[in-house]
């Protein structure tokens, strides 16, 4: 199966917030990328609401036509707001409010309990569980215990390490993805993947699903523009 691009109009939001306009409009830009080829919308609201707010999500719920994977830390905001809205998807991010971007993923034998009780409430609402993951083994297999449909695994070690040597930098990622297809997990990636690793990751990881894709795509359509750009990411994918 075809490896899935959903792409984080989250960058978009902090263009408009900027000037404390409308524009750029996010839910137009979200439709066109659909129009584009885009497989899926993420956003990932946070509580100060520096790129996406609340009401974007409600409004980007009404219009995705695709898959509408909503990340966050699931605080009583967070799961409102997913109750409301009912996304294909729940990424599960252990951020605290204040960090930049994501940057980390959980420690899911800590967490088992915590983890264990979200995914059967996203169950009960139907929504897609996903949690995200580095590559540490054991993280991967309190994972699976815990329920969650998917693991995210966090691409920036990744990223930082491709240039100095591809296979070095890949190979926790092709044992980590090993181990998640074994115990049933379905895999999905993200964070600093870009034109120039993209394919080599996706050709590496056996069984990967998903990539969400936003600060190097939305960079990358200022030069190349947003369908063209679109376009260039879906054919590193197989």
């Amino acid at each position: 199966m075809k490896t899935k691009l959903s792409v984080n109009v989250n960058k978009i939001a902090t263009i408009r917030n900027a000037r404390g306009s409308i524009t750029p409009n996010v839910v137009q830009v979200a439709i066109d990328c659909e129009r584009f080829g885009a497989n899926g919308i993420t956003v990932h609201p946070r509580p100060d609401e520096r790129h996406i707010t609340r009401q974007d999500v409600i409004d980007l719920a009404q219009v995705v036509t695709t898959e509408f994977n909503i990340e966050g830390y699931p605080d009583d905001r967070f799961m409102d707001l997913l109750n409301e809205v009912k996304p294909a998807q729940a990424t599960l991010v252990p951020d605290p409010p204040h960090v930049l971007t994501s940057n980390a993923g959980w420690d899911t034998k800590k967490n088992l309990d915590f983890l264990t009780d979200l995914s059967a409430q996203f169950r009960d609402l139907g929504i897609r569980s996903s949690i995200f993951v580095d590559t540490d083994l054991q993280n991967i297999e309190y994972a699976a215990k815990s329920g969650v449909d998917r693991i995210e695994l966090y691409t920036g070690p990744f990223a930082e390490n491709y240039t100095k040597d591809p296979e070095a930098a890949i190979k926790n990622y092709v044992t980590a993805s090993n181990l998640a297809t074994e115990l049933g997990l379905g895999i999905n990636a993200g964070h600093d993947l870009s034109l120039d690793n993209l394919r080599f990751f996706d050709e590496k990881i056996v069984g990967l699903m998903e990539v969400s894709i936003g600060h190097a795509l939305i960079s990358d359509a200022l030069y190349y523009g947003l369908e063209n750009t679109i376009q260039m990411y879906k054919r590193l994918l197989v």
